[in-house]
């Protein structure tokens, strides 16, 4: 399972230590800033392409950005 206010959590942080602006990174992603806001709190799903753009902006590692928000059902590890 993947937690969107997680990865929304994680993406304001990395944004707040470069100082950059929610209107700063909609721009750089193409959205408006009330759409990135959105992805900030949780509350749209972000496609891969657009998470792995939103890392290149803030110059972190992908991965950095959605490791904390998966979490494994036990259930899902039995075949």
């Amino acid at each position: 399972m993947i937690s969107l206010q997680a990865i929304g959590q994680t993406i304001r942080s990395a944004r707040m230590t470069r100082n950059y602006s929610q209107d700063y990174l909609g721009r750089r992603l193409g959205i408006s800033q009330n759409a990135y806001s959105k992805i900030e709190l949780g509350k749209t799903e972000v496609t891969l392409t657009r998470l792995s753009l939103i890392a290149e902006v803030l110059e972190v590692d992908l991965i950095e950005l959605v490791k904390h928000a998966i979490t494994l059902n036990p259930m899902q590890l039995v075949s």
